[in-house]
């Protein structure tokens, strides 16, 4: 398994659908910059609900990050010749609209941003420094 957070745009629009046994799920097509200039693109299949909610809100063009499962792949294209492909399944979405989100919950109706509140955990306590020989 591939571990991988991938930036780029949505290419077309994310359709949701379900599977033979009735669970729900959302395709899209991600298309990512590469630092050839070219661009990548990217399968991605979204099972958890929040991840699939978010999947659907972005239209064509709109900026995404996306964390996952990445599998790469090859597929025989219309020349006959092989191409290789990238299919994610996306556990994490971020985009623009998720931002503008957040952002809002943290900001009072005069638009400012909130005083953090009392009851607000507070921040951990930084590990111990450790006495040994180890040199790691």
């Amino acid at each position: 398994m591939i571990d991988a957070l991938i930036a780029g745009r949505i290419f077309g629009k994310p359709e949701s659908r379900t599977a033979r046994n009735g669970s729900a799920f959302v395709t899209a097509k991600a298309r990512i910059p590469t630092s050839s200039g070219e661009a990548q693109f990217v399968n991605v299949v979204a099972f958890r609900e929040s991840v699939r909610t978010a999947l659907l809100a972005p239209s064509d063009g709109d900026s995404v990050a996306l964390a996952g499962e990445l599998k790469l792949t090859a597929y025989l294209g219309r020349d006959g010749q092989p191409h290789p492909g990238v299919d994610l399944v996306a556990s994490q979405l971020l985009t623009e609209y998720s931002i503008i989100k957040r952002r809002k919950a943290f900001q009072d109706a005069n638009g400012q941003p909130q005083a953090p509140r009392d009851d607000a955990p507070a921040p951990a306590a930084a590990e111990p420094e450790f006495d040994d020989a180890l040199p790691f």
